[in-house]
Order: structure tokens, then sequence, then C-alpha cells
């Protein structure tokens, strides 16, 4: 199982990396940096704050077609975990009509337990290309020991997901993955997610969400719930 991940990955970075260039680009470091509000954390379909407000903020740095960031937000596991935080790194190259977005997570933890394994990190590969006025994509995460686990718990989460403008300032999304562990017993699910999200101006935006799995037996984080957030960026 592990072997055929491993593989896929590599398959989805060869095909990514092919036919492209990678010239030099002297384009000076542009920052950007994010704050914002939700009535939940859901990740992948989950709770990360058991059902609680979320507040969160991020900074990035781009440079050509390179990127890089800091995001950081809080988190309610059941135990002394405080805060969640995110570094992340990655090139954005366009190969014909697809724009692809390659690149490594690392998922931190503040204050989690000596037994939790909560961080981790991930490798992936993203692309979309335009579709009329909206967009079409996928995403490949693979992780060679996933949260919570143990030793070698690797882990592949997939999904599709597209966008449509409705209005001038109001776009339409959704998106459908799936989240596969290698652990013993069956910790594998489905999870979606559609929603509206507004430009209330340049710099603050409004999303409406809706997020739900196929695994409820998992615990509430697992159940279905609507989500209000409100983000700014500068």
């Amino acid at each position: 199982m592990k072997s055929f991940k491993l593989a896929l990955i590599a398959a989805a970075a060869t095909v990514a990396t092919s036919g492209v260039a990678f010239a030099q680009d002297d384009t000076a470091p542009a920052f950007s940096f994010n704050v914002g509000a939700a009535s939940d954390y859901v990740f992948r379909g989950v709770s990360q704050t058991s059902e609680s407000l979320q507040v969160f903020g991020g900074a990035d740095v781009s440079m050509g077609q390179f990127y890089g960031g800091v995001w950081a937000s809080n988190v309610d596991f059941g135990d002394d975990t405080d805060a969640e935080v995110d570094l992340y790194a990655g090139f954005k190259p366009t190969v014909g009509p697809v724009s692809l977005d390659l690149g490594v997570i690392y998922y931190g933890y503040l204050n989690e337990p000596s037994n939790a394994n909560w961080a981790y990190w991930e490798a992936k590969a993203a692309g979309s290309v335009a579709v009329g006025p909206g967009s079409l994509g996928a995403a490949v995460y693979y992780s060679p020991d996933f949260t919570g686990g143990g030793d070698d718990d690797d882990a592949l989460y997939y999904e599709v997901n597209g966008s449509i403008p409705l209005a001038e300032k109001v776009t339409a999304s959704a998106a459908i993955g799936h989240q596969d562990v290698d652990v013993p017993g069956d910790f594998s699910y489905n999870t979606w997610n559609v929603g509206v999200g507004f430009a209330l101006n340049d710099h603050l935006g409004l999303d409406l969400r809706y997020h739900d799995t196929d695994e409820h037996s998992f615990g509430k984080g697992f159940d279905s719930r609507g989500v209000i957030s409100l983000k700014a960026t500068f």
C-alpha cells in the first residue's frame, strides 16, 4: 500500500514537471498577510475545534513561481494542545493550460502531549484548469507518518474541486475528497463541501459553507455542519 502511494506521488510530480522551464526570476519578494475567524475550524470534513469558534492568521511570501508561508489557528483536541502552526513552501509552474502547485506542508502543534503524535508533514501535488468562467482542479496529499498514529502510518488524501463565479463578487465552489490512513482497522472516509464566497471589498471576504463526511460513526467531529468565516487579507 505504501509503495503504491509513493509511486503515485512520484508520478504526479513527474507529470507536473515535464516540459517546464524554470528560468531565473529576479522579481523582488512579495509579502501578504491574512487574519480571520470562523464558526468552526473544519479540515477535510472534520472539526478541529470541537465545533467551537476558530481564530486564525498567517503570512506569505512569493517570488516568481516560488512561495512559502506560515499559518496558525487555535484547536481543541480534548487535551492540552492549544494551537496549530503550519509551515509550507512550494512552487507554481504552468504547463500549457494547467496551473500547478507542488509543495510540502508541516503541521505543528503547540503544547501537544508527548504521546499524542499530532505533528506531521505532507507532500502536495495539485493542478487546475480554466473551464469557461470557472475552474476545475484536483489535488493529492501524501504523508509518511500521519497525525495521531505511530511510525509508518502513511496516509493519502485526494480530491477534485471546482469553482464558478455567480456574480461580480460572488463565487460558488465545491470539493469532494477521500482520506485514507494505513493503520490497523479501517480509518478511511469520504468528505465533501459546497459553499459561496463573497468579496465584500478588496481586502475582506465572507464564506458560507456546508461540510460533511460519510463516517459520522467516527465521532461528532465527523458530523455535517455549516460554517461561516470572515477573512481579511492585506
